[in-house]
């Protein structure tokens, strides 16, 4: 896919499989929401997540998002990134926020003010990507 390609289709796409490394050197898979943010894929998770911690000790990771039901139709994109923990509250509110206005939530204060909470257990996590490999099965003809 070209970039234009590769944008149009994260943008129709609500959930990745984050790949990190675990403390036994294995991967860790785990499925998240994201927003694409300028050029990078925002998340937030528990702070106490195994994710999370295997972020702190190492900041790399993979990740990946497909669709299709047959050969013919297969696309996805897998992204080599560098995580970014993000600690901030008001920041990791405003990820949560994305994620659930992408989800189909209101935005507004009511939202906001929701999740206030929940925001405060998580951390945000920006993944910024290094190598893309991407396909479109459509294109073989």
């Amino acid at each position: 896919m070209d970039e234009a390609e590769l944008a149009a289709f994260l943008d129709t796409q609500r959930t990745l499989v984050c790949a990190t490394l675990g403390p036994s050197g294995r991967p860790h898979l785990a499925g998240l929401w994201f927003v694409p943010a300028g050029g990078r894929l925002d998340c937030w998770t528990y702070a106490a997540s195994q994710k999370a911690r295997n972020l702190e000790r190492d900041p790399r990771a993979t990740l990946l998002t497909e669709a299709g039901q047959v050969y013919q139709e297969l696309r996805g994109v897998s992204l080599e990134c560098d995580a970014e923990l993000v600690r901030d509250p008001e920041l990791v509110l405003d990820i949560g926020v994305a994620l659930a206005v992408r989800q189909g939530a209101h935005p507004g204060p009511e939202l906001r003010s929701g999740l206030s909470a929940q925001s405060a257990k998580r951390v945000g996590i920006r993944f910024t990507p290094t190598r893309v490999s991407s396909w479109d099965h459509r294109k073989l003809g």
